[in-house]
């Protein structure tokens, strides 16, 4: 009997402390089922202060994102979170930066031995499933974390004639899909809701180049709450007619500005 109570008292106490108890190590799960590191990595996430969104068109996608420098000494050409992984294939990275380039290095590599060893370019659904399946392995293993970054990838599969845009996101819990429209980081519940008021509008709609475009700078608009400049956000495209992941230039993106402003 004496030698039960402290352990009572022991368990009072990890119950007392709620979370803490279960948020040592990545393989415990709470008495909830959940894995508390996993949630702390979404949660770096959205305070990374950055919120990217991707739209996929009939014939072409984009990703988007604000672009902030954070100090007056850096070169802003040096600073982005836009990154081409394949000649087709690119990503925007929302969260950590370290973090960021790591990710995209090893799915560099990936997409390089994939073209090595069949002789094509690796698809934009695979590339995604393997970019999850890296991210799943670091929530199973003690001796690692969880990247803090989440993947918005877009690209043109390539099968003979036939073009097709892809859009996928992948999270730090290793999970992935393919949308018509998303969003991570700061303000993502208000972007995902400004997508799904559009789709539902009209869910059948088919996109061209300039109405996606135009719908991933105007998510951004609608979040940030203030009228953008071209020198505020990043994109990048994917077209049918050129199915390279290129950015946008300045003028590029003023002109699809101007046309917003003009259509209001």
């Amino acid at each position: 009997q004496a030698q039960s109570t402290p352990r009572r008292g022991a368990r009072r106490a990890m119950s007392s402390r709620g979370s803490s108890g279960y948020d040592r190590h990545i393989t415990i799960f709470s008495p909830e089922g959940r894995l508390y590191q996993v949630e702390y990595a979404f949660k770096a996430i959205q305070t990374s202060g950055l919120t990217s969104v991707g739209v996929r068109g009939v014939d072409c996608a984009c990703v988007a994102t604000q672009k902030k420098i954070p100090d007056k000494l850096h070169d802003p050409a040096s600073v982005t979170n836009m990154h081409r992984i394949s000649e087709h294939v690119g990503l925007v990275t929302t969260g950590i930066m370290p973090d960021c380039r790591s990710s995209v290095q090893t799915l560099r590599e990936e997409a390089a031995e994939f073209k090595f060893n069949y002789g094509y370019e690796m698809p934009v659904d695979a590339l995604a499933k393997r970019a999850a399946d890296l991210a799943q392995v670091y929530t199973q293993h003690a001796y690692m974390r969880p990247l803090g970054v989440s993947l918005i990838i877009v690209g043109m599969d390539l099968e003979g004639e036939t073009k097709t845009p892809k859009l996928y996101r992948c999270d730090p819990a290793g999970y992935f899909a393919g949308y018509k429209a998303t969003s991570s980081g700061q303000k993502e519940q208000e972007a995902n809701n400004f997508f799904e008021k559009k789709i539902k509008g009209a869910p059948d709609a088919a996109y061209g180049y300039d109405e996606t475009v135009q719908t991933a700078l105007g998510c951004l608009q609608n979040v940030v709450g203030a009228d953008l400049k071209a020198s505020d956000v990043e994109i990048c495209v994917v077209r049918a007619s050129d199915p390279r992941f290129v950015p946008l230039s300045d003028a590029e993106i003023e002109a699809q500005l101007t046309a917003m402003a003009e259509q209001d």
